[in-house]
């Protein structure tokens, strides 16, 4: 399973959520969730999202905004924002003011307006989890997927099923929003083959893609770059030098992450133990995994397990 599929099946990808929203000039949002992925669909109007380089965005683009750093959207690139959206997804005015009830506009939808200029379908993945973050790192901060580059029907399909309060409909809605971003990214590094970074630019070569889904999906097992090669049917050699060419790091020390980023997921679950997490990553024993975790988070299993569990009390 690669890090994207990873994140949407994850325990922690229910904390995603779709919305629509609904704008009239004038109009900025100062988005400060520290999110980091966002997906942003144009259903209509037009809108500019501001960081260290202004971006339009038209009717039909779809933008995948990479965080945690806030951004602001809105309705013209000099617009001062009005609104905050916090960690929390509260909504304030500047001055403090929520405005969370005033500019809800009926189911999933919200905004300034019952009928705007501009409407957006906001998809947010809020999760904290390690591998959430390699997703985001694969990208640069906006990654802007054109008119027209996705099949129209998936935004419609979205648009559609969050407007309904039909049986299902939550779990329809999340279910879309992760196809549509799964679409969207791999549009944006069909069009951009030479900026995607890390996994998503090794997917490119299709040796590397093999090589790749073989240690995604059997991380325990006890590879090697000559069992990895013999298994692709290369040399040793090919193998290692299109793959660190790609993904920008040799196999086993991609091994070496990617083991450790499931296990700091698998640290979110109180029932498995160290041991069981160390043989599910590939490790003979909690003390080699405790070793290369500490090298990898700077910290030990147990101490990023209580971070976790303090983190999750405090939310």
């Amino acid at each position: 399973m690669d890090p994207l599929s990873h994140l949407l099946t994850g325990p922690r990808a229910q904390r995603a959520f779709a919305l629509r929203v609904v704008m009239d000039p004038p109009w900025g949002i100062d988005v400060q969730d520290h999110a980091p992925l966002t997906l942003i669909a144009m259903v209509s109007g037009t809108a500019w999202l501001t960081g260290a380089h202004p971006v339009a965005l038209e009717t039909g683009d779809v933008a995948i905004v990479r965080g945690p750093a806030p951004y602001t959207v809105a309705d013209a690139p000099d617009r001062a924002a009005g609104i905050i959206i916090h960690p929390d997804q509260r909504c304030t005015t500047t001055a403090g003011e929520s405005v969370s009830l005033s500019m809800s506009r009926g189911l999933r939808t919200w905004g300034n307006a019952a009928i705007g200029q501009t409407t957006m379908l906001i998809g947010t993945y809020q999760s904290d989890a390690q591998i959430g973050a390699t997703v985001a790192a694969s990208l640069p901060d906006v990654a802007v997927i054109p008119a027209g580059t996705l099949d129209p029907a998936l935004l419609r399909l979205l648009d559609a099923e969050i407007s309904t309060d039909d049986p299902g409909q939550g779990g329809t809605v999340d279910r879309l929003l992760d196809i549509v971003l799964v679409h969207a990214m791999r549009a944006w590094a069909h069009e951009h083959p030479d900026a995607a970074s890390g996994w998503l630019a090794g997917t490119r070569d299709a040796l590397i893609a093999g090589a790749l889904d073989l240690l995604h999906d059997s991380p325990a097992e006890d590879w090697t770059i000559d069992s990895l090669a013999a298994r692709l049917s290369v040399s040793r050699a090919t193998l290692a030098h299109r793959f660190r060419a790609a993904v920008g790091e040799p196999p086993m020390g991609y091994l070496t992450r990617w083991r450790m980023l499931l296990a700091s997921e698998l640290l979110a679950d109180p029932a498995l133990t160290t041991a069981a997490i160390a043989d599910r990553v590939g490790y003979s024993s909690p003390f080699a995994l405790s070793t290369a975790f500490k090298r990898q988070f700077g910290a030990s299993p147990t101490d990023y397990r209580r971070g976790l569990a303090d983190a999750a009390r405090s939310a």
